[in-house]
């Protein structure tokens, strides 16, 4: 029976491997991952709208499978497209692919709020982070995938870099007192946030204030020699690594190879006391009594002297 094709979103994958619009097949698990990510979408989305109903309606997953017929100029363009049979369009549903449409949407909104340090939109499905945190890991760190905007808006930005910002929303976090020094290699006046790289892996985003927009900016044109430290009240994951800081308390910039001093650091005396008080009385009394004089001797296997 006849129907039609429906052009749903474009993909823009940028860099050098798709320069001359030409599609390199390594980026194909790309798309397959963004097929996967919307059709689950697509599916919880309906589960919530239905919740009444345990199956999903008939030819569901055709109505959501995305098909890529061409490549068009633009780095790699890829117009992903549905098919909607005739019959579907007369006597079920309305002629617009409304399940992947809807599906997208969300999708667009959840990385547009990815890239803007935002919550996640309300309607976002939380059991499928982990699958939105894996598309763009096959990308390369100076490629991007742009996700289109129907309405001819400003296209949403997919980077090995945003990536690592879904671990806030994977991982159960905790918040503490922060104090960290790193990169600054972004910054956004007009939202007050800065983007700081404490290692290669690793980047948080930093809150700022109108009195504290001048550090940032001397820190961020300084970048190649000099480093910013923040302290503060930040979140960390239940590994430890800071996810992102809540609350800027104090601000210093630091030439590279300058040692940070961490005035909230434990005396080391307090920290060996600790240490000890843990060993029992029996165990302590083991040690040779001689220990101090001949340490050489125990150590390395010295004579006494």
């Amino acid at each position: 029976m006849g129907g039609k094709w429906k052009e749903v979103i474009r993909l823009s994958f940028k860099g050098k491997r798709f320069q001359d619009h030409a599609f390199d097949l390594t980026a194909l698990t790309e798309l397959i991952q963004f097929q996967k990510m919307v059709a689950e979408t697509a599916k919880s989305l309906w589960r919530d709208s239905n919740p009444d109903r345990e199956r999903l309606p008939k030819h569901f997953e055709e109505r959501t499978r995305l098909c890529l017929r061409r490549i068009e100029e633009g780095s790699a363009v890829a117009p992903l497209e549905v098919y909607i049979s005739e019959s579907d369009q007369f006597y079920l549903f309305e002629p617009e692919p409304v399940e992947i449409n809807e599906a997208i949407a969300v999708a667009r909104q959840a990385f547009r709020s990815i890239e803007k340090d935002e919550p996640l939109p309300s309607k976002f499905p939380k059991a499928l982070v982990s699958e939105y945190a894996k598309l763009g890991q096959g990308l390369e760190e100076d490629e991007i995938i742009e996700l289109g905007d129907d309405d001819g808006g400003e296209p949403v930005r997919v980077t090995p870099q945003l990536r690592s910002r879904w671990t806030i929303f994977k991982e159960p976090s905790h918040e503490n007192y922060i104090d960290v020094t790193g990169e600054v290699l972004e910054a956004d006046l007009r939202q007050g946030r800065c983007q700081v790289w404490i290692d290669d892996k690793t980047g948080i985003t930093v809150p700022f204030s109108s009195d504290q927009e001048e550090q940032i900016t001397d820190a961020l044109k300084g970048h190649r020699t000099h480093r910013l430290q923040i302290k503060g009240k930040g979140a960390f994951s239940s590994q430890g690594k800071p996810l992102r800081i809540e609350e800027v308390k104090d601000l210093k910039i630091q030439p590279i190879g300058e040692p940070v001093y961490n005035s909230s650091a434990r005396p080391i005396e307090n920290i060996l006391a600790e240490l000890a008080s843990e060993v029992p009385i029996e165990e302590w009394k083991k040690l040779p009594t001689d220990l101090t004089d001949n340490l050489d001797q125990y150590l390395y296997g010295k004579p006494k002297s």
